[in-house]
């Protein structure tokens, strides 16, 4: 029997903001956005790197600047530091959830330090992502819910035998992919420059959230008990996970292909390698019939669309999915513009009028995404964002060399699209399918055209 890799973990503390003021001391309210994601997992994503060469001073190791940089990061993002605490009230019946900041009572943010005995070749080079990759990420199997008695946020840091990887359970609640990233690359900004006891950070988050008029800040759920909402969805069947590179080049064709089939400029990259994956994702699901309904999903980040906008460093949740439906036939029986423009449609038809009529419809009749009701095997739901500055995330020892994610929020058909590391408009997909799906689409050659060779695969 061939033995694997294991993460040992070498110590675990809580790490809290470096200091708070009374004024700060304050419950955080939820929306409508945030509060939709109770039943989701953490947001598990992180980055590796080479290894880090020592610090001046032996006595600080890299550990202890990561440590001390996040410290003083949660000053300025202090619900990170808190934890959720649900109201309940008979008369009038109410039942709402918010955070909660008591530096005295809260679990702060855990950090764990951890080794393991793999390389950096070891991670990238293999066709599928292998296992030990899970084990980087903490809280494993956590759905956001979990808030109540579990960190916010908690950091593994596992040095490999050639480099470093920093992982982040982020609870989804607090906030999206947007605000995560925003919060990772202060991180990494502190650190960099924790020797001048800097903390400045370019964009500092606001942390007031944003609420339609008329609604909240405290939002009533119609729900007596958490157990009428949380569904802890694991996939039934075994996932393989794969990155798949798609060059600027490559990206720049298929967004001319999309537009000359339909006959227009308007289709953006995104929404023709989105036209494409869901294609070909669907033609590799050979069990599906003809007249069987499919869709493509996608978050759209709300910010710009509001109008008066957001500011692109609001903390929280301002994204609601959307995206096209069609039949299985539908979709591979017409072009690939055909579908590139269903979901051209839906992004430029998602206007601030119809953000507000789906928040006062939610307010209505309350919803709490579960994966088991709100995503079919038949259909794909695109995560992320290549706009996420994740390469620009330096710690002080130079840009990542990939980014790499946990099992949370992982089913049959979930892509997540990150930016690839040469920039200019290339993109990671990160694809989750059957090993049955995995194999047809590996043999797609509508799919593996458009693929362009990776820097890290030998094989």
């Amino acid at each position: 029997m061939v033995s694997h890799p294991e993460v040992r973990h070498i110590s675990r503390c809580s790490i809290k903001p470096e200091f708070v003021s009374e004024e700060s001391k304050q419950r955080f309210h939820l929306t409508p956005w945030d509060l939709s994601l109770l039943s989701a997992h953490y947001i598990q994503t992180g980055l590796l790197f080479s290894k880090p060469i020592a610090t001046n001073d032996p006595s600080i190791t890299i550990i202890d600047n990561l440590k001390d940089s996040l410290s003083r990061t949660l000053v300025q993002f202090l619900p990170l530091a808190g934890h959720l605490v649900t109201h309940k009230q008979e008369d009038p019946p109410s039942y709402s959830i918010s955070i909660s900041l008591d530096c005295k009572n809260t679990p702060g943010v855990e950090f764990m330090h951890a080794v393991a005995d793999v390389t950096t070749s070891d991670i990238l080079s293999p066709i599928d992502v292998p296992p030990i990759v899970q084990s980087f990420f903490p809280l494993d199997k956590a759905v956001n819910h979990d808030g109540h008695t579990l960190p916010l946020l908690a950091v593994q840091v596992t040095e490999i035998l050639d480099g470093i990887f920093i992982a982040c359970s982020f609870n989804h609640v607090v906030g999206d992919g947007v605000s995560y990233w925003n919060f990772f690359n202060a991180w990494a900004e502190i650190c960099r420059t924790i020797n001048g006891k800097q903390d400045h950070i370019s964009c500092p988050p606001i942390l007031q959230r944003w609420f339609l008029d008329g609604h909240g800040p405290i939002i009533n759920l119609p729900f007596s008990h958490h157990d009428e909402f949380i569904d802890r969805y694991r996939p039934p069947v075994v996932l393989r996970e794969r990155y798949f590179h798609f060059s600027s080049q490559s990206i720049a064709r298929l967004k001319a292909k999309a537009n000359t089939e339909d006959n227009t400029s308007t289709i953006s990259s995104f929404q023709a390698l989105s036209a494409l994956v869901w294609r070909c994702v669907t033609r590799s699901r050979r069990r599906l019939s003809s007249h069987q309904k499919t869709s493509c999903r996608f978050a759209i980040n709300n910010r710009s669309r509001l109008n008066p906008p957001l500011s692109p460093d609001y903390f929280g949740n301002c994204v609601q999915p959307a995206g096209a439906d069609a039949t299985v036939g539908e979709v591979l029986n017409h072009g690939f513009g055909w579908a590139a423009r269903l979901l051209h449609d839906a992004v430029s038809g998602h206007s601030d009028s119809k953000v507000r009529e789906s928040l006062e419809a939610w307010m209505r009749s309350p919803l709490i995404y579960q994966f088991r009701k709100h995503f079919d095997p038949s259909s794909i739901m695109m995560g992320c964002s290549p706009r996420f500055n994740m390469y620009g995330c330096d710690f002080g020892w130079g840009k990542a060399e990939a980014v790499r994610s946990g099992s949370a929020n992982k089913f049959d058909g979930k892509v997540s699209l990150y930016p690839g590391r040469e920039g200019g408009g290339s993109v990671d997909l990160e694809v989750n399918l059957p090993a049955e799906s995995m194999t047809a689409l590996e043999s797609d050659p509508e799919f593996m055209d458009a693929v362009s060779p990776s820097q890290h695969q030998t094989h």
